[in-house]
Parts: C-alpha cells; structure tokens; sequence
C-alpha cells in the first residue's frame, strides 16, 4: 500500500521497516498536535486549565479502544514509565521473588532489579526458547518459575528482540491460582492487537500509543484493576496528592507539574485518522499489518535458507528472524550488518540474541509498507551474509 505512505513525514529514500521501535506519526496528527501547541503557547494558563476536562474526554474514547473501564486508566509518556509507576508503589519484603522472562524489555528489567535490591529481594528470570513450536512452551517456563516466594510477574505480552506475541491470559491465569501479581509491559499491543485488557485477567498492563496506534511521541496509558487503583501513584507526586478518593489515581497521574499534554490530546485524532485509512477500520488495519508481517517474514527465512522460528499464532505486526552468528566478536555499538544496511537505505533491527556474537533480525509491517520493500532486503541480507 504504498500510496499511503503519502501520509507519513518519513524520508523517501529510506526503507523503514523498523515501525515497532519508535512509530512514525501522520502528518495530520502532527498538523493536529502543532495546532494545539499554538493554542497552548497563546494562551497558556486558559490551556492547562482544560487539560484535566480533555483527559477526561479521552478517557472515554481510549476505555473501549483497549477494552477497560474510563476510572481505572491514566495516562503516561509511555509504557515503561507506568511500568515504573507500579514498582515503585508495590511494597516487597527480604526474600520475595519477581518472576520476569528473558525476553522482557531490558529497561523494565532493570526497573525490576531496582525495586528487588531495594526491598532484599530477588529477580527470577525464566528462559523461553527462541526459535519455538508453540505458546504452551512459554506458559510451561512461566509455570516452573513459580516458587511459593513469587510475589509478582512481569511480562511483555509483545517481546521486544523476538516479536513474540505471548499468552498472557494463559500465563495470567496460572498465576493467579497461586496468588501472584502480574504487570503486563504492552508496549507494542494497543493499535497492533485486539486488546480487551480487562478480559486478560492481570493486574496492571501498560502500553503506548505512539508505535502501532501512530500517536505523537510521549502517549502512553497504564491501566489498574479498580481495587487496586489506590495503591498506585506517579512517580513524581504533585498536586493530586491531596485529592480525595476515588479522584486522587487519576488526579495525581493527570499533573506531575508542567509539561506538554498535546501528546496525550492527539490520541483520539490518531485513533480515528489510523481507523480510517481502510475500509473495515481497525480491524482491517490489524489484519492487513499481520497479513504484511508473516509474508515478510516467509519472505526473509526462505532467502535465509531456514524454517519460521515460531508458529504464525504467535505472531503480530513484527516477526524476528535469527541471523548467522558473527565471525568475529561485535562491538558494544550498533552491529556492523546494521550500519552497512542503514548505509545501504535500510531501517531494521540486528540485535544480539541471546547474547553477542548471535543475532537476530526484526521487521515491522506498518501500512505504508509493501512486500517489495523486503524482498529488497532480503536480497540485500544474501549480498552481505
């Protein structure tokens, strides 16, 4: 669908296929989110006085959007901020265990190790395979993770370096029949899934907004079981500190102190501009990204001579390819084969895994993509492997 490429800023001369890592906003959304910039800047004080009935507004709209209720979400710059949100609230004691994969984003990771190390306790890192056969692998490495230390579970429900859609309802459900918490890092799943979050039976789930679902940089949302709603706070405490329950969750996350709220205020100009770029809406916007992902990747494991690493029930808007491992060690920088591919017009992702010197490769399918664009480098890959 190249024509609708048109809508976006990105340069012509280069190949983006790397969607999942930042997003790339429309230019409407921007033209959006500039016009309300000037408002701000003319009148500032009349601006930020309207910035808690907007959020409201919003809630409204992004509630169905990800399948929650409007009082148990808030918004935040993006997932790994809420994910912060909720360790640091949560209370540990010496000994307790937080279960984590080794697929788990590493910046929330370390926000893991952080929290254990102040309270004595420990991370406990399960190793799912990649390449797979199936979801049940993972729910099996969850389940044997769980000690009667285990307190909470962190878990992506799309991996970052693998681009694994995991079974969280499975994973949740598991964990709930021996009383753990589960914080779900759904950095990727809003605008990429189908989500209904309530449905998934966890206990916190963070996402953004500005990858899959194209809102400006800086949107994100973290979403709270309701009884659990006022244990949670920012983690900078300001003014909603003294409001009253129930106001005082959404209060204290709708104003930390002064920043730009305009990312926040273009998500519903994201949703609906996204929604509608094809016929059928949404769902067909999914579809067609998935559609794109799993050809790519078909397209880039038989140029690479080797089976898909995972089952296409397992697979969203991104597929990760393993790599020939390097012949000599890498560099702590970027992989050389990424540099030569952004050098050669390219945008895509070569990371280690699951340590230097293996590597894997991640491709996004975003609308503005076309099966061309992969074909080229796979060709490419066969050139310089």
């Amino acid at each position: 669908m190249f024509e609708l490429r048109q809508h976006w800023s990105l340069d012509l001369g280069l190949t983006f296929l790397n969607h999942g890592s930042f997003g790339a906003c429309p230019r409407a959304v921007l033209d959006h989110q500039a016009a309300l910039r000037a408002r701000l800047e003319a009148s500032p004080v009349q601006f930020m006085l309207g910035v808690p009935a907007a959020l409201e507004h919003l809630r409204s709209v992004v509630a169905p959007f990800v399948g929650v209720e409007p009082a148990e979400l808030v918004f935040v710059r993006n997932a790994t901020e809420g994910v912060n949100a909720v360790l640091r609230s949560l209370s540990f004691e010496p000994g307790d265990e937080l279960l984590t994969s080794n697929h788990a984003y590493p910046a929330c990771v370390n926000a893991l190790r952080f929290v254990a190390q102040q309270a004595g306790a420990s991370v406990k890192v399960v190793e799912v395979p990649f390449p797979l056969e199936s979801a049940e692998q993972i729910v099996a490495a969850f389940r044997a993770g769980i000690s009667p230390r285990t307190r909470l579970c962190l878990l992506d429900h799309v991996t970052s370096a693998t681009a694994l859609v995991f079974p969280v309802a499975a994973i949740a459900q598991l964990m709930r029949q021996h009383g753990i918490s589960v914080l779900v890092d759904g950095a990727h799943a809003a605008g990429m899934l189908d989500l209904d979050i309530r449905a998934l039976g966890v206990d916190y789930y963070a996402t953004n907004f500005h990858k899959w679902a194209c809102a400006p940089k800086g949107a994100g949302m973290l979403w709270v079981r309701a009884e659990l709603c006022h244990q949670i706070h920012p983690s900078v405490v300001s003014h909603g500190f003294s409001e009253p329950e129930p106001q005082r969750f959404q209060a204290m996350f709708d104003w930390t102190g002064t920043s730009d709220p305009t990312a926040w205020m273009c998500i519903e100009q994201a949703l609906q501009f996204m929604g509608g770029l094809l016929p059928g809406g949404w769902p067909r916007v999914r579809e067609e990204n998935r559609r794109l992902a799993l050809r790519a990747r078909d397209v880039l494991c038989k140029a690479l001579g080797q089976p898909a690493p995972a089952p296409d029930d397992l697979i969203g808007s991104m597929a990760t390819i393993p790599l020939p491992s390097a012949v000599d060690p890498l560099p702590r920088g970027p992989d050389p084969l990424y540099l030569e591919l952004a050098r050669r017009g390219f945008e895509a992702v070569v990371a280690p895994w699951p340590a230097r010197p293996a590597r894997v490769l991640r491709v996004s399918a975003q609308l503005y993509n076309t099966i061309d664009e992969y074909e080229r480098l796979a060709r490419t890959l066969l050139e310089l492997l």
